[in-house]
């Protein structure tokens, strides 16, 4: 796959879309009730620095967590966003998170942040607005280095084939680490940063997330939503 073709198929996927249209509606809400220079500024540099651990966090602790499909109310949200990504995690029509879940959280993580720097200076609703633009941009950007990350596409920049390296080892030698997308700064600090030489053992559960024949008879709902539980590599799966 050339860069080209890459940046064809990202901008055809519906989630960037709309993740497109919306930050240009929240820029709109932004020009329409502006905050001044200082509070904008800050506001961009809080929601682009809270980012990277807002996702380190939901990563390891939701998404990689064995409690949500315990819940069945949960069970089909935690299969789609993330059971399906690593059961193959080169499956496209899955390589991106559902609106109904990313939009909340990313208004979540952001807004109130632009809201409180904003209201410093009476001017909350730009500060939010701003704030959740500089989201919705920023996924668009993760979600880009996540294509490239998963889609045939070999990188020129030493960075980007880096963090190919650190992201395939996490689909497909142990889930328990690297949750990084973009930066592993997080996993460095927290200790979840890897090579594969220092963990030469395979993880067992990395493509079922530990949702294992033995748990889904307990916990059945995903079983049943994915038509039974597949072990092994996705490319060698009969």
């Amino acid at each position: 796959m050339t860069l080209k073709e890459l940046v064809v198929a990202y901008f055809q996927y519906p989630a960037i879309i709309a993740y497109l249209l919306l930050s240009a509606a929240a820029l709109g809400l932004f020009v329409w009730r502006p905050a001044p220079l200082m509070p904008s500024l800050l506001a961009v540099a809080v929601a682009m620095l809270a980012y990277p651990l807002a996702w380190y966090a939901l990563h390891r602790w939701v998404l990689h967590s064995r409690w949500m499909f315990k819940v069945p109310a949960l069970a089909a949200t935690w299969k789609r966003i993330h059971y399906d990504h690593h059961q193959d995690p080169n499956h496209l029509e899955v390589l991106f998170g559902a609106l109904h879940t990313t939009l909340p959280t990313i208004a979540f993580v952001t807004a109130p942040i632009g809201y409180a720097i904003g209201s410093y200076w009476n001017a909350g609703i730009g500060g939010a607005a701003l704030a959740f633009a500089t989201g919705l941009l920023t996924t668009c950007f993760y979600e880009f280095c996540h294509c490239i990350q998963h889609l045939a596409y070999k990188p020129k920049s030493k960075w980007l084939a880096e963090m190919k390296k650190r992201h395939m080892a996490h689909h497909f030698h142990d889930e328990n680490g690297n949750y990084g997308i973009t930066t592993f700064f997080w996993d460095k600090l927290l200790g979840t940063f890897y090579d594969r030489a220092d963990r030469p053992e395979k993880s067992p559960t990395v493509f079922n997330l530990g949702y294992t024949p033995e748990v889904a008879r307990q916990y059945p709902k995903v079983a049943q939503l994915s038509g039974g539980v597949v072990t092994g590599h996705p490319r060698r799966r009969g």
